[in-house]
């Protein structure tokens, strides 16, 4: 499968859980470049209803994306334990607006299954597996599929 290329260390696949509501999503840490903590953004006219605006990061202005808009779920109400995570995807930086981030976890192959196909289209292509764990069903996003326009914006 795919999502294992390039983002294993040993055996298993290391990722980013993070909370939308109720559910938990990850994405492969090694897309990751840091975390941090809500800031303002500067909102961009004409732009697609989840890119909140955009924020300078040491002198990149990059956008940034409300996760939970993107994958059809309730806006986010940005809090103190709100964060961005900023990803490269395709050579660009993006920041994914998530309620709160809540662990690097190394995932054993085995622990990952296929999506079921059930639901909308869209979030099965945004999907690249569901990770099973003890306490929760983790969706693991394929970045790429998730932010496809985002380059449009930056052009």
């Amino acid at each position: 499968m795919s999502f294992y290329q390039n983002s294993t260390k040993g055996d298993g696949l290391e990722i980013i859980s993070f909370h939308l509501g109720d559910q938990v999503f990850s994405v492969n840490i090694m897309s990751v470049r840091e975390i941090r903590g809500w800031a303002p953004v500067t909102p961009l006219a004409h732009s697609p209803n989840h890119v909140l605006g955009v924020i300078n990061l040491r002198g990149t202005v990059i956008p940034v994306i409300d996760m939970a808009i993107r994958l059809g779920l309730p806006p986010i109400e940005p809090t103190e334990r709100s964060a961005i995570i900023v990803a490269d995807t395709h050579g660009q930086l993006v920041g994914l607006l998530v309620e709160y981030v809540s662990d690097m976890i190394t995932v054993d192959p085995a622990q990952m299954q296929t999506v079921p196909e059930v639901g909308a289209s869209a979030v099965q292509t945004m999907t690249s597996a569901i990770i099973s764990q003890e306490d929760a069903m983790i969706s693991h996003l394929d970045l790429g599929a998730v932010l496809e326009e985002i380059g449009q914006i930056a052009a």
